[in-house]
This record gives structure tokens, sequence and C-alpha cells, in this order.
């Protein structure tokens, strides 16, 4: 369940209606009322009455007696990412990286303790985990939440590491692991790039650069990732890593600029242009 918050203009009725949409993954994409109901936390009445209001608007189907997801909500996710002007902007780059490597690309921002898919650009190769937009995985265990774990504050980074994974796959939260953890992130921080070894499935091997917004704040990061019986480690930092930096940097450059893009177009003859945001 969703959090709940304690003030006096908290929707309860939409939190609940968030529940109902997160109860749904890849281990649950049909269930029954009763199913929902007791993911959500949810009398079941009240599932019921959440289930149909999401489906009249588009974000839920039934059939028989089973719920899933529509592509719809596909569109919640992206309104995110299209508002940072991230998506826009990486593409053509992450096409243009994907045509010279032959391998997939992806971006992920954090959430909490892991990352969240927000971009990609694939190839078609048999991977071990299936990976699309809203995935999950746990940060620790991939390239891309080492950059981005790297470039948290010793309070935030311990904050992150302090909330469950939310990606269905186990964690590693030992204290040894924790102590190991923060010296491969030291390293990480001075180097500029992480690596993930076969750590998050047999056989998945990438690479990971930050992408930095117009402050130089990492606000995601980006990698390329390999099959590891066909691309050793090697192959991996020495051809493909170059092209993730210069790419990675070229992302940051454009999305500097347009953030530093006026907020609306005035003509300059009747009215003077608001200050860059």
């Amino acid at each position: 369940m969703a959090g709940r918050g304690a003030g006096p203009d908290f929707v309860e009725s939409l939190a609940r209606g968030l529940d109902v949409l997160a109860a749904f993954d890849t281990d649950h994409r049909s269930m029954s009322l009763t199913e929902v109901a007791t993911a959500a936390g949810l009398a079941r009445p009240t599932a019921r009455r959440l289930l149909l209001t999401l489906e009249e608007l588009g974000f839920v189907r039934s059939s028989g007696s089973a719920f899933q997801l529509t592509p719809k909500v596909l569109t919640l996710g992206m309104a995110y990412v299209g508002a940072l002007g991230l998506w826009d902007i990486a593409r053509p780059h992450m096409e243009s990286l994907v045509a010279r490597t032959g391998e997939s690309s992806s971006m992920a921002q954090l959430d909490g303790s892991d990352i969240v898919y927000v971009a990609r650009v694939s190839v078609p190769k048999i991977i071990a985990l299936r990976v699309e937009i809203g995935t999950r995985f746990p940060a620790l265990r991939t390239s891309q939440g080492k950059v981005l774990l790297a470039a948290l504050s010793p309070a935030e980074l311990a904050a992150a590491l302090a909330l469950p994974s939310r990606s269905g796959l186990p964690g590693e939260n030992d204290r040894s692991t924790q102590e190991r953890l923060h010296e491969e992130l030291t390293e990480v921080r001075a180097r500029g790039w992480a690596l993930a070894d076969e750590e998050l499935a047999p056989g998945v091997r990438s690479v990971a650069v930050p992408v930095r917004d117009g402050t130089g704040t990492v606000r995601a990061a980006m990698n390329v990732t390999v099959h590891a019986a066909e691309t050793s480690a090697e192959k991996l930092l020495r051809e493909h890593l170059p092209l993730l930096l210069r790419t990675a940097g070229d992302i940051s450059a454009e999305w500097a600029l347009w953030q530093s893009r006026p907020h609306r177009e005035l003509d300059p003859r009747t009215e003077t242009a608001s200050a860059p945001g």
C-alpha cells in the first residue's frame, strides 16, 4: 500500500486507486477482484468500485472475472519523463549508440533503493531478464544503480538503502555487502562509470555512466547491456564505454540547454520574454 498522509488535504480515495494500479506487476498481470483487494489491502467492495472506475477511465480492462492493466497506464509514467524533456533529447542519441554498438541501451532513475527504467532502445537479443519502461531492479545489483547511488550524499545514501526494494527481486543488504558497496561507490564516483558483471542475473553484463542536468547534478544513468557469453568485460569497457561516455555527455549538454530555455515564447515587439528557468 502507498504511504498514508496525515495532512488535511490528503485524498484517501486517490491513494487507494493508486494502490490498485500498483498491485499489478510482472508476476500478477491478471488478477481477480479478490486478489486485487488482498494485494492492495482493501475491502472487496472498495476494490470493486475502484477497478470499475479505472476500467471506465481506460486504465484497466476486464475479461470474465479477471482484471488487467491497459497500455494507457504508461501515459502516467511517460508524463513524468516528458515533463523532464529527457526522453525527446535522449532518444536519437541512444538510437545512434545502439546502432554503433549493436547492443541495448537504457536510462534509469533512482526511486528509493530501486532503479526505474525511464527510456530504452533495445536490440533483439535474448537476455535473462525482461526490461521495459517502468521496470524496477534493486539499485545495488545494477550498473545504473551504482552510478546513481554514488552521486548521493552519505545521508541520502543511507536513507535510500534503508528502504526495501519494490522490484520483487532480493536485494543485498547485509553488513559485509554494505561495506564493499561503499568502497565500490567511492571508485565509481572517482572514475565516472560503474560495471555490473552478472550481478543482476547470469549472463547479464552492463556498464553505466551518469546523465547530468543543467546544474551538473546526476539525475539519471544510462548503460550498455551485453550478453556475458558474447562480450567480455574487457571488450565492454574498451569498445563500448567510450561511446557511452560521449553519448551521455551529449545528452547532458543538450538537456542543460533545454532546461535553460525561456518558459514561453513571447513576441519581443510587444512583451518582454520571461527569464530562463
